[in-house]
């Protein structure tokens, strides 16, 4: 398996499950300005839709989505824990974790990072964006992770986003459970595998 992606990105989060699942998955890196790969080549001919993570499963089949891709990564190694089995309502309720992440936080962080966005705008997101952090900061004062014990693919698309905070000014000081969440995310082994592959941290 090849995983497409850019340094920091949303992409993070599969890299992530990858390595926590002991996946084999190569890395393909994307420069999401020219929307090109290795040296040239044309991302979209990859994805369609231009962005990152695209996850090609074998030739001819890609998968994009960071949800859809971090179930298909970990339903390849079950024993890992990383997405509970499908059926069940602990599946569920990974689901509901992902769709949350990924509408409510991931896409609002999206204008932030556009210097076309006026302060107003940007500063209506960055308050959005506290109050769905706020519902986070619930959940993780009662428990370690977001669905429980157990670090699952939930935990590792929040820990990607939240760390964009610190590029586009949003202050999150006033949630300690969340800055002591990604604290406790950044220390895992395959966690700081992942950013090491991508350069972020050495």
């Amino acid at each position: 398996m090849k995983l497409f992606y850019a340094p920091g990105a949303c992409s993070l989060s599969p890299h992530i499950v990858a390595r926590e699942a002991g996946l084999d998955v190569q890395l393909e890196k994307v420069d999401t300005k020219s929307h090109t790969y290795n040296a040239g080549s044309d991302y979209y001919k990859v994805n369609p839709k231009g962005y990152v993570p695209a996850l090609e499963i074998k030739a001819g089949e890609i998968l994009t989505e960071g949800p859809a891709i971090v179930q298909y990564l970990g339903d390849q190694k079950p024993q890992s824990g990383m997405v509970p089995a499908a059926g069940t309502m602990e599946r569920y309720r990974l689901q509901e974790m992902l769709g949350y992440i990924n509408s409510e936080i991931h896409k609002t962080f999206s204008p932030l990072f556009n210097k076309a966005t006026s302060e107003e705008t940007a500063n209506e997101r960055r308050e959005y964006l506290k109050k769905r952090y706020a519902y986070v900061e619930g959940i993780l004062a009662t428990r370690p992770y977001l669905l429980g014990d157990k670090f699952s693919a939930a935990d590792a698309y929040l820990f990607t986003v939240t760390n964009w905070a610190k590029f586009v000014s949003l202050d999150l000081s006033g949630y300690p459970n969340v800055q002591e969440f990604q604290k406790r995310v950044a220390a895992r082994p395959a966690v700081q595998q992942a950013m090491k592959e991508e350069g972020l941290i050495k």
